[in-house]
């Protein structure tokens, strides 16, 4: 058992996890890198005519860029861009900042939970409808293919995401960051960041192809019930 230390905006919080060696991490396995590829193919090669419809109603609704790529960190420290459909309006940062300035309690939500339930910045219909189904991340396939992501895996982080991870920031960076894992069957946005800390730390120490397999079924689940997702 190890206990690791994580930071938030409310304090330190530790926890302990149970944890097998891991010089070799999950993501230097040849055999999840090469599940990886395959999984990553099909999954393209099944969704094309989401890669064609979604980007038409996304420019009608919001016209501009219908890909978003935002930096994050991944598989040993090193920054990539991650893929997703465009879900919020052009000027987000200012729409943002205009909401926190009228709603003081926003502001600690996001801090908690880096999202918010109610979120202005979200583009009317396809956006909500994008984050509530995920297919806004279906994008992130290719990122998988070109092995800066798996498809199970910790949560993709921001450089700032990661400087809370405290003691927990060399685990995640051992391992490749997952379109799914265990924070988006365990509640998704409904948990705090420290549990994500968590629950991203015992993924790295204790994952197995089986574990990744039970992972993806039980996504599948959460995918339909929508629990969590905003």
């Amino acid at each position: 058992m190890t206990a690791i230390q994580a930071k938030s905006s409310t304090g330190d919080v530790s926890f302990t996890v149970a944890q097998k060696e891991f010089e070799n991490p999950p993501a230097g396995g040849s055999a999840k890198r090469v599940f990886d590829i395959l999984f990553s193919l099909v999954a393209i090669l099944s969704v094309l005519p989401f890669f064609l419809i979604l980007p038409a109603v996304i420019y009608i609704v919001s016209p501009g860029p219908v890909f978003f790529s935002h930096k994050r960190i991944g598989f040993r420290g090193k920054s990539f861009p991650c893929l997703k459909f465009r879900t919020m309006v052009m000027d987000a940062d200012r729409i943002l900042e205009e909401h926190f300035a009228n709603n003081p309690d926003a502001r600690e939500e996001f801090e908690r939970h880096r999202k918010l339930k109610n979120d202005p910045r979200i583009i009317p219909v396809i956006g909500s409808f994008l984050r509530k189904s995920s297919l806004d991340e279906l994008p992130q396939f290719i990122n998988v293919f070109r092995g800066e992501m798996s498809v199970v895996g910790p949560r993709p982080l921001t450089l700032d995401e990661l400087r809370g991870y405290g003691e927990a920031a060399s685990r995640y960076k051992s391992a490749r960051p997952g379109i799914t894992g265990l924070w988006q069957v365990s509640g998704r946005s409904d948990l705090t960041f420290c549990k994500r800390v968590e629950l991203d730390s015992s993924y790295v120490s204790n994952c197995t192809l089986l574990t990744d397999v039970w992972l993806i079924a039980k996504t599948i689940g959460v995918l339909l019930s929508g629990r969590g997702a905003y």
